[in-house]
């Protein structure tokens, strides 16, 4: 079950904590929302790895067609299949016939990138668009990344453990709680003095 930061498919003030569980879903404030996607940013800084080599291929194959394997070179290739190993090849491949399939059968007007078939039979795509084509491997590369991150913080990952990342202290960058925690008290002594007249002590009375 995603973990949605953003209350989503929660209620849109909801955070929720634990996968597979339909009580597992917590009101949250916007700090608690705020609090949970930086420890997921915190963790993305502490762990480049998840986003590299073809970890996340299944999560979107025809975007990482598009962005990392057209410029891969055939050695490049060979090595990530190794890597795989046989079924994580079968697997792969499978994935990405059917992606390619189901966007010929049922083109997404939406999409930036449009399928057709060629002559030898293949499914191939094109974007429609030359400005939203990534026109090299660092490009490619970095537009995959930051399409996993955001899904990532998004919660969208449903095999990654949430729980894990969201309930840790580990992962708060200590000077910007701080500074929320801050932020949160003084916005909190504004709305206390709203009003014409100067604050008031605790007393009522004006504090000379």
């Amino acid at each position: 079950m995603p973990h949605d930061a953003n209350g989503t498919p929660a209620p849109s003030n909801a955070v929720s904590l634990s996968p597979g569980s339909s009580t597992a879903v917590v009101q949250a404030h916007d700090g608690d929302r705020i609090r949970i996607k930086n420890r997921r940013k915190r963790y993305l800084d502490l762990h480049p790895e998840y986003t590299e080599g073809s970890n996340l291929e299944l999560a979107d194959p025809l975007l990482y067609d598009r962005l990392i394997r057209r410029f891969q070179s055939a050695d490049e290739r060979e090595r990530e299949g190794r890597e795989r190993g046989y079924t994580g090849n079968l697997e792969a491949d499978l994935m990405r016939s059917e992606a390619k399939l189901e966007a010929l059968r049922r083109p997404d007007a939406n999409s930036a990138i449009a399928y057709r078939r060629a002559d030898d039979g293949s499914i191939t795509g094109m974007e429609a668009d030359r400005e939203e084509r990534a026109q090299s491997k660092e490009e490619g590369r970095a537009r995959w990344e930051d399409v996993m991150k955001q899904r990532f913080l998004r919660g969208e990952d449903v095999d990654f453990g949430y729980e894990e990342v969201d309930e840790s202290e580990e992962y708060d960058d200590r000077r910007e709680e701080e500074q929320r925690l801050l932020e949160e008290y003084l916005g909190g002594q504004d709305e206390e003095f709203v009003g014409e007249g100067k604050p008031r002590g605790e007393t009522g009375v004006q504090d000379f």
